[in-house]
């Protein structure tokens, strides 16, 4: 959540921080500061709002010349978001500043030790008690990386500090424990950050942290140690992607054009993934062909719009591969016991592989001995590391809040390992793998084909611009694809949006229906089990009782357009791949509407794009 920008070289820190703050805004956030060091003092600057509120007030009163800082993006988790709680926060003597992501889980008792001690803590927030116990190590003598080091070792909870100490001007100290933090590499200069975004600009050479430790950068180098100020190693790594791949690209919004590379995602993600025998090959599972066939069950975890994938996920892989398949939300799987066993598969899907409850919930699936296996978009991040194996979705980066791109690459990465359990188990054959892996690399040009008549999608926001509801329904895998339309209608439009599996319109959700209603309808292919026909039963229901329908079926499909107010045509695939090109219509539909309506659609109220606190 929080952005966290450090940096040390011959730069004007200002400057540095200010950019990297600017480029980690998608992050969501509630306030910003900064605080550089100069003549053997701090000089610091904090406003509630957004980025702007602080550059203005730095416009009005300016930092002194300095080339030593660090910054900070706000996500109120303890305090208020007002300019007090803003970060950075310092200690007593204002010696020692301090910016933080995370939530110490002790901090009330260690702010009851600092009060009894004479401390006056002038914030609602946890993050200044490490700011006061920084400066007692230092003014007792330690330097910062030592005092950074005994710090943490008295912390509980999953935190990344940074910290600057006004009579040591040439570091920053970092450290981390089950929260991002990155270092980039640079020449003369060095940055941390929290991800590579706050200093693409200036380097693409980055460090990638273990648990537990402690950072420090100079101009000359940086230096890894763990808590227990044992000497320590991070891997570099160079990245592959520069600012450029941050940029509009002439779109309105970063979501937009996220939603218009979609296309591009998809083939990205299944590039590579077979070898010239037309074998499926997944490198980055790490966990054994023979493991892999005692697996008798498979749990997924996720969270939000990574839910909904598992969702479709799971009448995937059950279909192709016959193992049970499990949905669970992460913030609810370690509570209820599950029952794992050397044997079950937890697949936990993240984009960010940074969200707090899906990795509490991996940790709690590794103490029970079960496998792990990562679906995720950012590579080197703590989930992907902590678990036994990894699909990385290479979908980019996504710097819209409301995901769409990591939505279809998630959707992919599933289908891949649904495949690749049904070939090494043998519950396919070859030629039946091959021929699904052919229809997921025509999805590239399918979902072109739907972005293609966004003119139509876009013209049905306008005409509801002003609707109050909005249902949902699907059956199938159409039913998380309705889930996840209603999901993004609440994100960006903040209207009432739900979804309901059709079948269960009878059994109460039908009694919302009223004369002018709008209705989303995703309507299977035709040809599957009777879905099809009971789709279209449902759309009479409904219609009948004076909703207005807007149905997303196959563009030739004539039994469902004397039913439909309007028809929003999707190309003919495979019933488990309709989810690939159901969800852009309702993605542009929120995007526009959200846009007419005048909202941030990159920032949609209340969200950050990374939850990395329980």
């Amino acid at each position: 959540m929080c952005g966290i920008v450090g940096y040390v070289g011959q730069k004007q820190a200002k400057d540095v921080v200010i950019e990297g703050l600017r480029l980690l805004e998608y992050r969501g956030y509630d306030s910003a500061g900064i605080a550089l060091v100069h003549d053997n003092a701090l000089a610091t600057d904090k406003k509630a709002g957004k980025l702007a509120n602080l550059e203005k007030a730095i416009a009005e009163a300016p930092l002194p010349s300095s080339t030593t800082g660090i910054g900070h993006t706000r996500w109120a988790t303890h305090g208020a978001p007002n300019d007090v709680n803003a970060h950075p926060h310092a200690g007593p003597q204002r010696r020692v500043a301090v910016v933080h992501n995370g939530i110490l889980e002790n901090f009330a008792r260690l702010r009851d030790e600092l009060e009894r001690a004479g401390h006056d803590l002038l914030s609602e927030t946890d993050t200044e008690v490490a700011a006061h116990l920084l400066e007692n190590e230092v003014r007792a003598g330690a330097d910062l990386t030592t005092a950074m080091q005994n710090v943490c070792r008295r912390l509980e909870g999953a935190f990344t500090l940074v910290a600057v100490d006004a009579e040591d001007p040439s570091r920053v100290v970092a450290a981390r424990r089950n929260s991002p933090l990155v270092v980039g590499l640079g020449d003369g200069e060095n940055f941390i950050g929290s991800d590579v975004a706050a200093f693409i600009e200036h380097t693409r050479e980055a460090l990638e942290l273990g648990q537990d430790q402690v950072v420090t950068i100079t101009r000359e180098g940086v230096e890894v140690t763990s808590f227990d100020g044992s000497p320590a190693e991070g891997r570099q790594y160079h990245v592959d992607w520069d600012l450029a791949a941050a940029e509009k690209d002439g779109y309105d919004w970063f979501m937009r054009k996220e939603i218009f590379e979609q296309p591009r995602a998809i083939a990205d993600a299944l590039l590579g993934r077979h070898d010239e025998a037309g074998l499926l090959q997944l490198d980055e599972v790490r966990i054994s062909d023979d493991e892999l066939r005692d697996i008798d069950k498979i749990v997924i975890i996720a969270c939000g719009t990574s839910n909904y994938a598992a969702m479709v996920a799971k009448y995937a892989i059950e279909h192709w591969t016959r193992i049970p398949c499990e949905i669970e939300l992460s913030h609810e799987f370690r509570y209820r016991d599950p029952i794992l066993t050397r044997n079950t598969l937890v697949v936990a899907i993240s984009q960010s592989g940074e969200t707090a409850d899906t990795l509490m919930a991996i940790r709690h699936a590794v103490k029970q001995k079960a496998k792990v296996l990562a679906i995720c978009n950012t590579n080197g991040s703590t989930i992907p590391r902590e678990s036994d194996a990894v699909i990385y979705t290479h979908a980019g980066p996504e710097i819209g809040v409301a995901s769409t791109k990591g939505f279809l690459t998630q959707l992919i990465a599933c289908y891949l390992l649904g495949l690749y359990l049904a070939q090494v188990r043998g519950t396919k054959f070859g030629d039946e793998i091959a021929a699904v892996v052919r229809e997921l690399a025509q999805m590239e040009d399918r979902v072109q084909q739907v972005l293609d008549d966004a003119a139509r999608t876009y013209a049905l926001a306008e005409r509801f611009r002003d609707a109050k509801s909005v249902l949902f329904l699907g059956r199938h895998a159409g039913f998380p694809v309705a889930l996840e339309g209603a999901l993004k209608l609440k994100e960006l439009a903040y209207i009432h949006a739900e979804g309901f599996a059709a079948g269960e319109l009878k059994h109460g959700p039908i009694a919302l229906i009223e004369p002018g209603l709008p209705v989303f309808c995703v309507v299977p292919p035709r040809g599957r089990d009777q879905l099809h026909d009971k789709m279209i039963s449902a759309i009479q229901e409904i219609r009948a009782r004076g909703a207005l329908t807007i149905v997303l079926a196959e563009g030739d499909d004539t039994e469902v357009t004397p039913y439909a107010d309007v028809l929003i045509p999707l190309p003919t695939v495979p019933t488990l791949l309709q989810p690939l090109v159901a969800t852009v219509p309702l993605q542009l539909f929120a995007c526009e509407l959200a846009t007419l309506m005048g909202h941030d659609v990159d920032q949609p109220r209340n969200l950050a794009k990374s939850v990395t606190v329980e």
